[in-house]
């Protein structure tokens, strides 16, 4: 009996010439679909790594970030690579924080930013730190109570 040739599909593959996305600080914008309204953007990131300035072990956060845009909205994609960047470089927390808000703010000028950053325990401390960006003269419109809203 004749031996099959090997099933392509399961041999390793070869990685591509170019990788089909990479780590970069350049975030991507496009024009916000409904400017005349205020609307929130809440991006979720549990996985964000960067590295201890001082001891260069990896440090991990969980992000929120809620930005109420302007004439431009901040791109998914472009956004998950400008974390990625952050993955061999050592910085504080409060560091790292501050410079997510201000890199925001310099790409796509909203309302509004906030960035909640849930830094996990590392000798026995866990650090939450909140940073926010808002635009001059912007106020939110009041808080709509619907009967039935859980207090």
């Amino acid at each position: 009996m004749a031996k099959k040739p090997p099933d392509p599909r399961l041999s390793e593959r070869a990685k591509p010439a170019v990788p089909p996305s990479a780590p970069s600080r350049e975030l991507q914008v496009f024009p916000n679909p409904a400017p005349e309204r205020d609307y929130v953007i809440r991006f979720d990131v549990p996985e964000f790594t960067c590295l201890c300035p001082l001891t260069g072990q990896p440090d991990f956060a969980h992000f929120t970030i809620e930005i109420v845009a302007d004439a431009l909205c901040v791109e998914t994609k472009s956004l998950k690579q400008y974390f990625w960047s952050y993955r061999n470089e050592g910085a504080f927390h409060e560091k790292v924080t501050n410079t997510i808000v201000s890199d925001l703010v310099a790409a796509i000028e909203p309302r509004f930013v906030r960035l909640h950053a849930d830094w996990f325990v590392r000798g026995g401390i866990r650090t939450f730190v909140t940073a926010e960006h808002r635009q001059k003269g912007w106020k939110p419109a009041p808080k709509v109570e619907l009967p039935g809203d859980a207090a």
